[in-house]
């Protein structure tokens, strides 16, 4: 047996040096959805200032941070992270990153948007699947789901600082915009840095030792990697299709319940971001390890099935609006996206993993970006019929993940690999 694999086998890493791994790799998700929230945010300011055309507002969903460009920068980056290791890519992208940004900080007319919003989405996407990967490959194998869930928490803390930010900073108009960008961007350079120190991952290095090492793209189009693709893409495509709507939905719920002022709104969002990271850290986070993870998933689903066909069935109201958002905050929270990380990083050899997540990262991305366009149709359907499109689109996210779900709790993925063949 090699030193490395022996390495594997009883890791020297020291708890808290796994730990910090976790959460410097995991500021990927803090960046991303961030850079999300921050670009729907500021998206008033720029049609106010640059004067844009529906036309052109519709590209920016389309190709942003949410959608297509974060999906290219996925398919990209995962290919090159399996190639040339995880450290080169999810260091060197955050410079990237921090140019994309800064067209965005100093923009002073419409094309600098566009590109800028571009450029941010391909470094995103390019940095997910390097970092989940790094996380799960790093992480000691009886507590995988529990540093995943940390990438998660990093998710929902990046919208509630943008969302405060940009209530301090309203006052300012668009130069608070550029103030929130700033941040995005010194944070990812200040990444950069730091990430420097980290060491590649032990099992991608173990992997390119073995003589018959191999990372040919058509390996991962066999049957069986081509059916782990279509469960998690599938169960995940649906989720992200009923949040990518419920961007134009939410709104409409604080604005009916009683013409809520812009802080009422933003404290409601933020408290359902609350509500998601205590979801994360009390149920993901400590029970994804050691339970039934077919059975935690379902639970996740059937809550936000709940949730939504709430809104489908009742009037509106002020205590119903509440009820919906506790119940989807805190199903979110142990749900698809938290168990579409873990199971990415789980169901894929190593030096096909990062390959394996970013084409399923793309398939979700690109079909959210193509079906943006078609999200102002279907608000005009009227509210309880998109209500019920949304809950079905939960619905089948949920029957997906539970016909399909692994049960690799507490495996490492040596013997999880073994399992599979």
């Amino acid at each position: 047996m090699s030193s490395r694999a022996a390495t594997l086998e009883a890791p020297t890493t020291t708890d808290a040096s796994a730990w910090k791994n976790t959460i410097l790799a995991g500021l990927a998700n803090y960046i991303d959805a961030g850079s999300i929230v921050a670009g729907a945010a500021a998206l008033a300011l720029w049609m106010e200032t640059y004067r844009l055309s529906n036309t052109l507002v519709g590209v920016l969903g389309a190709f942003g941070p949410n959608a297509i460009s974060a999906g290219v920068g996925a398919l990209i980056g995962g290919r090159l992270c399996d190639l040339l290791g995880r450290k080169r890519i999810y260091q060197y992208d955050m410079l990237f990153y921090a140019f994309g940004m800064l067209w965005l900080v100093f923009a002073a007319s419409a094309w600098m948007v566009v590109l800028g919003f571009f450029l941010v989405g391909l470094a995103v996407g390019a940095d997910i699947p390097a970092s989940w990967s790094l996380i799960a490959e790093q992480a000691p194998d009886t507590e995988r789901g529990k540093h995943s869930g940390v990438a998660q928490v990093l998710w929902y803390m990046g919208p509630t600082v943008v969302l405060l930010l940009f209530l301090v900073l309203s006052p300012l108009g668009l130069l608070g915009a550029r103030i929130v960008f700033a941040h995005l961007a010194i944070l990812a350079v200040a990444l950069t840095f730091l990430r420097a120190k980290m060491h590649e991952s032990e099992r991608w290095l173990e992997a390119q030792e073995r003589p018959a090492a191999r990372a040919r793209l058509r390996d991962l189009f066999t049957r069986q990697h081509l059916k782990s693709m279509a469960f998690l893409a599938g169960m995940y495509v649906f989720w992200n299709l009923w949040a990518g709507v419920n961007g134009f939905f939410f709104p409409y719920i604080l604005r009916t319940v009683g013409n809520q002022t812009q802080a009422t709104a933003v404290a409601v969002q933020c408290l359902s971001f609350l509500i998601g990271m205590g979801s994360i850290a009390f149920v993901f986070m400590r029970l994804a390890d050691r339970v039934n993870q077919r059975l935690l998933f379902l639970a996740s689903a059937v809550i936000q099935v709940i949730g939504m066909a709430l809104l489908a069935l009742f009037p509106l109201t002020l205590p119903l609006a509440i009820l919906h958002v506790f119940l989807m905050a805190f199903g979110q929270g142990f749900g698809a996206q938290s168990f579409f990380q873990l199971w990415s990083a789980e169901m894929f050899p190593t030096l096909l993993r990062s390959t394996a997540q970013g084409v399923m990262f793309a398939v979700v991305r690109v079909s959210l970006g193509v079906f943006s366009f078609f999200v102002p149709a279907l608000t005009a359907t009227g509210f309880t019929t998109l209500a019920w499109i949304l809950t079905g689109f939960l619905f089948l996210s949920g029957l997906i993940g539970f016909l399909g779900a692994p049960r690799n709790e507490g495996k490492s993925l040596e013997e999880i690999a073994a399992a599979r063949g």
